[in-house]
């Protein structure tokens, strides 16, 4: 079969995306089976050769899951354990004292942005999604309302702020300043995460009511333990923040030890985000489990309850980096680079 070539392969390219959100949204078929079939079937219309459309799909969900599954993995267990000490929980009722029930959703914003400075954008969703949960059960909020803030807020930062990648590969490209970027993107990203979270997020929760039964609320959020001693505020912080710190020291670590060395490696073996979480997740271990009471059997069911519910969700991740690598073997990236290029 030829290879579809130029506009045509956008027409393919949008035809599959409409079809993908007819077939979840209408239809209600299991987003990981749709967006395989969706996926085999544009690879098979733009004419890529049969031998290397699974390779291609399995080479997208393969790429993306390599550090996605940990990283959601890890931050999971540390929020399961955070919700089952109450940390998640003392948490959340110091942002309500501080910022009032009425302005929950400018609190979200305000940490997702701050939280979100030092790393990525799912280390930062999956450390502040439990808090998430229990800001909208304590005061009775749609979960939307609290959620597209936090969403808005790490967004805005990973995309246009050093050291993130896309922020700092323009400043390599363009020997740009680093404080003079910082700069503008803080004038541009704090109204642009003010629009796109409080304000967007007031609007569209009065449309969008989130199902109830969401297994991850019952993972977050215990309501049994309503009248239980709470962790410090202190520790707590501590435990949480523990991976940003660890990601900053090893994004830092030129600065403390010659390239190189021993030292250096070290750090920013640390510094990593899979290491730093790993190593916060076994903290809370103590933080969250042994000082609040639990034996070791307790910490071990509630690392192991915790992964079914992310389970699903890892897969549609890894699902859509596979449509994403089609649509990139198929030549639409291609396309629009080619157009885009083409037009003033």
């Amino acid at each position: 079969m030829e290879a579809v070539q130029g506009s045509a392969l956008l027409v393919y390219a949008l035809v599959a995306v409409i079809a993908l959100i007819v077939l979840i949204a209408k239809f209600k078929m299991n987003p990981f089976i749709v967006l395989i079939v969706v996926s085999l079937v544009l690879g098979l219309a733009v004419g890529m050769p049969m031998g290397g459309i699974v390779k291609a799909f399995e080479t997208g969900v393969g790429g993306a899951l390599g550090h996605i599954a940990l990283v959601v993995g890890l931050g999971t267990m540390l929020g399961k354990m955070m919700a089952e000490s109450g940390g998640a929980e003392r948490i959340a009722n110091t942002m309500i004292q501080a910022f009032g029930e009425k302005n929950v959703h400018w609190a979200m914003m305000t940490v997702a942005f701050i939280v979100g400075l030092p790393v990525f954008f799912e280390v930062g969703f999956v450390l502040l999604v439990p808090i998430a949960f229990n800001v909208a059960k304590r005061t009775g909020t749609n979960m939307v309302l609290v959620g597209i803030p936090m969403v808005a807020g790490l967004s805005v930062v990973h995309g246009l702020i050093p050291p993130h990648p896309a922020a700092l590969l323009a400043v390599t490209a363009y020997s740009a300043d680093i404080g003079r970027t910082i700069l503008y993107a803080l004038i541009v990203g704090i109204p642009t995460a003010i629009i796109a979270g409080p304000i967007f997020g007031k609007l569209i929760s009065k449309v969008v009511i989130p199902n109830p039964d969401n297994p991850l609320v019952s993972q977050f959020v215990d309501e049994s333990k309503k009248d239980r001693q709470l962790p410090g505020f202190g520790v707590t912080l501590f435990t949480i923040l523990l991976p940003v710190a660890l990601m900053l020291i090893g994004s830092w670590a030129d600065l403390f030890f010659a390239p190189k060395t021993f030292a250096n490696d070290f750090l920013r073996l640390i510094g990593n985000s899979v290491i730093a979480l790993l190593i916060a997740t076994l903290v809370s271990f103590w933080t969250f489990g042994r000082a609040r009471g639990f034996g070791a059997d307790q910490i071990l069911k509630f690392t192991n309850e915790c992964l079914a519910p992310i389970a699903s969700i890892t897969l549609v991740v890894g699902a859509g980096a596979g449509f994403g690598r089609i649509l990139m073997d198929g030549g639409v990236s291609k396309a629009i680079v080619g157009i885009a290029t083409d037009a003033h």
